[in-house]
């Protein structure tokens, strides 16, 4: 059976290890667009947070973040707001120009980044837990992200299932892709997604 045509799935196990910008720890970038391109207009990654410590400068950035893995975190910031992240899946929205410094709450932590350049590009973002399908459509200039948060879901296609994206998976749908239905592999269970849609 195909897969919906034009979905791109990334497997978290596929991704590369790259220095953070400000050397203090790693990151797995997901997906850059344009790839490689520097500056870029928006970019997902995965971030393995060892030890407390300053987040890498992102002037001109507006940043989401979701905790996938640990007992959390609390990020403070230069204008003196506190955030702080309990639960896989929760989400916090920032300008990429604020100083924030994390600390962490019990052990190490893995979240996920959406990075999205202010003057050329916009997202709108949100978790969501699924307990039954949900089908995803990227319409004309807009480019849709789903992330595997929590859970497993499975991505159909032809009357069959086709994907099956565990925690930190990713599957992309460009613009004017066909549509895409993703159903929780256990619906009584469900499953958490991360959804992002980015116009340019």
């Amino acid at each position: 059976m195909s897969m919906p045509a034009a979905v791109q799935i990334i497997r978290k196990s596929s991704l590369q290890p790259i220095p953070w910008k400000n050397g203090g720890g790693i990151t797995h970038e997901v997906i850059r667009v344009p790839a490689s391109a520097e500056p870029f207009l928006w970019r997902v990654s995965i971030a393995h947070i060892e030890s407390a410590g300053a987040f890498s400068d992102f002037a001109g950035y507006q940043r989401t973040m979701v905790l996938l893995r640990g007992a959390g975190m609390a990020l403070d910031f230069a204008n003196g707001e506190r955030r702080v992240l309990r639960q896989i899946g929760e989400l916090v929205q920032f300008d990429g120009a604020l100083r924030v410094h994390c600390e962490l709450l019990g052990g190490p932590c893995m979240d996920l980044n959406l990075m999205v350049a202010k003057t050329a590009a916009s997202a709108a973002t949100r978790v969501q837990r699924l307990n039954a399908p949900l089908l995803l459509r990227a319409r004309s200039e807009e480019s849709v992200l789903l992330a595997c948060v929590q859970g497993t879901i499975v991505l159909e296609g032809d009357g069959a299932d086709v994907a099956a994206l565990e925690p930190g998976d990713v599957a992309l749908l460009p613009q004017a892709a066909r549509p895409a239905r993703f159903t929780p592999a256990d619906c009584a269970a469900g499953a958490q997604a991360f959804i992002a849609r980015m116009r340019s």
